[in-house]
Order: structure tokens, then sequence, then C-alpha cells
């Protein structure tokens, strides 16, 4: 029990000595000085950097609260244009379904409307071509302008001779005279050539249907030489049966370019588009009234050659008329 008390003390000793240690004066008034500045300064420094710092604490914070918000605001928007963007999708397929629906309904409708018009055409073609048939009768060509739907006809068939004269291609060489709209057009010119071959049709065309006499005279100077020959020689005949009437004459004489229209026909290939050309020609010569008005016009752009170069045609009936028209136009001499 001693030794073991004695040990005790000996540790106490230890320890005791180990919590002193020696140092100067000198050197603990300056540590002591240090302290004390340190003491002073150190809260001044450290209280400036923790309030820098904290600021700085604040606006990062600051700074990031507002990326969130704004993080949270993108992602909201995000979700808005994500469900515009679905909503959209949807229409846009809605929509190329119904474009397609629409656009098999169109294709329907024109194949309904393309049978609707190769009908009526073929129809229109069967009616006129017997119609044609039947205005060479006085009687039933009385009958045809004693109805109240007359002049309605000749307004369709104005619209109808203009509507087949504009669809012709311009670099078309031949017609389809087989056709059931050519068919349809030339029973058309030729019913109105018949009911002008009439007093009755003529006087009636030129009191109630001028449209188609102007439709007719502007056709005429659309068609290209050597084009619908045949439809071209039923207008000119339709105007000649015209012209007989002093009334008919003057109106169509009267109309803008005639004379230059005459000499554009007249170089037409065809022999028969020529022969009536002359014959209409004939008609504004021999009337004294009209020929007063278009003599200077027919003086100063007669084509005399072209005359010349008929009266040689293989055609008889061309060469004689052309032969006879220049025995008539020496009147232009006197009416100079």
């Amino acid at each position: 029990m001693r030794r073991r008390a004695g040990l005790e003390g000996d540790a106490q000793k230890a320890e005791t000595k180990e919590d002193f240690v020696k140092v100067r004066r000198s050197d603990l008034e300056r540590l002591t000085t240090e302290v004390m500045q340190l003491r002073d300064f150190l809260p001044k420094i450290l209280n400036g950097d923790i309030l820098w710092t904290f600021q700085k604490l604040d606006a990062v914070e600051s700074s990031m609260e507002k990326k969130e918000e704004e993080l949270e605001q993108l992602k909201m928007d995000c979700e808005h244009f994500r469900a515009r963007l679905e909503a959209a999708q949807a229409d846009c397929m809605r929509e190329k379904k119904e474009k397609l629906d629409l656009r098999q309904h169109l294709h329907e409708a024109k194949q309904q409307l393309l049978q609707q018009a190769e009908y009526c055409t073929e129809m229109g073609a069967a009616v006129c071509t017997l119609l044609w048939g039947v205005s060479s009768n006085e009687e039933a060509v009385k009958t045809i302008l004693g109805g109240s739907k007359a002049a309605k006809f000749f307004t369709i068939t104005a619209q109808t001779m203009e509507s087949f004269v504009k669809s012709l291609s311009e670099d078309m060489k031949q017609q389809d005279l087989d056709s059931d709209e050519n068919q349809f057009v030339l029973a058309l010119a030729g019913i109105v050539t018949n009911v002008a071959a009439l007093a009755c049709g003529r006087e009636f065309l030129v009191t109630s249907s001028r449209e188609l006499l102007d439709t007719m005279v502007h056709l005429l100077g659309d068609m290209k030489p050597g084009l619908c020959t045949k439809f071209k020689v039923l207008m000119l005949m339709s105007l000649y049966n015209v012209s007989i009437n002093l009334k008919g004459l003057k109106y169509i004489s009267e109309s803008p370019g005639f004379i230059p229209l005459l000499w554009w026909l007249l170089n037409d290939p065809d022999t028969e588009v020529c022969l009536h050309v002359l014959r209409l020609l004939q008609s504004v010569i021999l009337e004294p009234e009209v020929l007063a008005k278009s003599a200077s016009e027919m003086r100063d752009t007669l084509p005399f050659q072209r005359i010349i170069a008929l009266t040689k045609s293989r055609n008889a009936d061309l060469q004689a008329l052309a032969k006879e028209l220049l025995e008539d136009l020496k009147i232009l001499e006197y009416e100079a």
C-alpha cells in the first residue's frame, strides 16, 4: 500500500512539473502585447469579412432562389408547350385525315362532273344534230323562233361556241371531227345557218341575238388559218345569210375590225373558207349604203394580189367568184 501511494505521489509531481513552462519576461510581455493587439484588431477584420461574406451569401441565395423560380417557370412553360404540341399534333393528324377525305370527295366529284359533262356533250350533240336537220324546214324554224326560249337558245349557242374555241390548244393541228364536242358545236353552227337562211330567221338574229353575231365575228378572228375549217365555213355562211338583210349587213359591217378580218380570212388555205369570205365581201360591195362607209378602208387595205391568186384556184366556184369580185371592186375607183 505504501508503495502504491508513493508511486501516485511521484506521478502527481511529474504532472505538476509539466504544467509550468519557463518564459522570459520580455517574451511574455511581447506575447501579451500581441494578444492585446489581436484582441483589438481581429474583431474588426473578422466582422468586415464576415459581413461581406454574408452579403455575398445572401446575394447568391437570392440568385439561386430566382434561378429556381425561373427553372420552375421554364418547367411549367415546357409542360404547357408540350401540351400545346400534343394538341397541335392531334389537330394536324385530324386535318390530314380530313384533307385526305376531302381530296377523295373532290376526286369523286370531278369524276362525276366529267361523266356529266361527257353525257351533256353527247346528249347535246345528238339533240342539236337532230335539230340541225329539222331546222332545214321553214315551218320548223318558225315554230322554234315562236317559242319563249329561242333568244335563250341562241345566247347559249354563242357561249358554247366561245367555250369551244377557247378550249382549242395552241398547237392543235387537226380536229377530231368525230368527237361529240366537235359535232355539238358544228350542229349549233348549222342550226344558226339554217335559221339565217330564212327572212324571219335573219330578222330574229339581227333584232334579238346580236350577241351571237358578235361572237361569230370575234371567233373567226381567233382561230388560226387551217383550223376548224368546217366550223368557220358554217359561221361565214351564217353571216352571209344575215347580210342579205340590210340591217344585218349594216350591223356586221360596222363590227370593229370587220374589213381586216375578211382580208385575214382570205389567207386561209381552205378553199371553202375563202369562197364564203368572198361571198360576204361581195355583199358589202354590192350594197351602196354600206360600201360608202367601208370604201376608204377597203381601198387602202384591199389584198388585190391574194384575190388575183384566187382567180387561178383549182376550185371552179372559187375561181369564178374571185374573177367576179375583181370586176365588182372596180366600183371603188368611182368611190374615191
